[in-house]
């Protein structure tokens, strides 16, 4: 089914206007733990939406659409469920188009995403491109792909928006994808950055957000469990040894293990930057002793 044979995901006579929860949620089996996890991770979402005002203003346009990148694994399964929650709820005013973007795999699973929309009359787009053969025949053998693979990724994913009048991009990048970003950047790129929660890709047309900011990959991971998604694991870098990304997870989830509690703390410290007590001269006049937009906006 694509945006176009179904453009409003509110206007479904399949689903039942008046039930309490998105069809979504339905078949799930009802229980305290998984109430518990859905209500936080809703809250969190809430949260991000709010902090980095995500949520789009009113306008005389129409309704805002929003892209919602959805990959087969746990996270994208996960942001596409929440909000569509919080939509079904008169939480989030846009209209959500889910789109997977069949890169060319072998052995990828093609009927796993169409059938799992359909069923649930959820709007989307399959998009093929075979970047699949673009990466592996750039990158040499025993180096890592993901990079590559990302921007091509990232580029389809913006055209599709831009052809579906979608004004926002949205991705299922967690807590811990954000902290082990900034330690990477940190312990390999010189630089103090991470994810940012919102950001306009580099031609100014498509707003990136990431709504997940705030939610665990641990509780993502359950939530996914306890809704039973038809998970469809990346073989293409996933399987690579030797990541820089998972000697950093593992290095995060140590400190975790050890100090309960240090993540969240390190969330928060990435929204609590001083920049008098760093050592960036670009962002701090240390002849003056003032923040340089400071001396620029007045």
């Amino acid at each position: 089914m694509s945006a176009r044979e179904n453009p409003s995901l509110t206007s479904s006579s399949s689903w039942p206007l008046d039930a309490t929860s998105h069809p979504l949620f339905a078949d799930v089996p009802s229980s305290v733990t998984f109430r518990k996890l859905r209500k936080r991770l809703l809250r969190q979402v809430r949260q991000a939406l709010d902090d980095f005002s995500m949520l789009p203003q009113a306008a005389s346009g129409g309704r805002p659409r929003w892209l919602v990148g959805l990959s087969g694994g746990k996270d994208s399964f996960g942001l596409l469920a929440l909000l569509l929650d919080l939509q079904w709820r008169g939480l989030l005013p846009v209209d959500l188009l889910a789109c997977n973007l069949d890169q060319g795999q072998p052995g990828f699973p093609k009927h796993v995403l169409p059938e799992f929309l359909d069923r649930y009359d959820i709007a989307h787009r399959i998009e093929q491109r075979d970047t699949y053969s673009v990466v592996t025949s750039k990158i040499e053998e025993g180096r890592t792909y993901c990079a590559l693979c990302s921007r091509l990724r990232r580029g389809h994913l913006y055209r599709v928006a831009r052809e579906e009048g979608c004004e926002a991009l949205i991705l299922g990048h967690h807590r811990e994808d954000i902290l082990e970003t900034f330690f990477m950047n940190l312990f390999h790129g010189g630089q103090l950055s991470t994810m940012p929660a919102k950001l306009k890709n580099d031609d100014g047309d498509v707003m990136v957000m990431r709504p997940l900011c705030y939610c665990a990959e641990d509780d993502l991971e359950k939530f996914a469990h306890l809704m039973r998604f038809p998970i469809i694991p990346c073989d293409l870098c996933g399987s690579q040894d030797g990541l820089q990304r998972v000697s950093t997870k593992r290095y995060l989830a140590e400190m975790e293990q050890r100090y309960p509690g240090r993540k969240d703390t390190m969330i928060r410290a990435l929204a609590n930057v001083r920049p008098s007590h760093l050592l960036d001269r670009r962002i701090y006049d240390f002849a003056n002793l003032v923040r340089l937009d400071d001396i620029n906006g007045s």
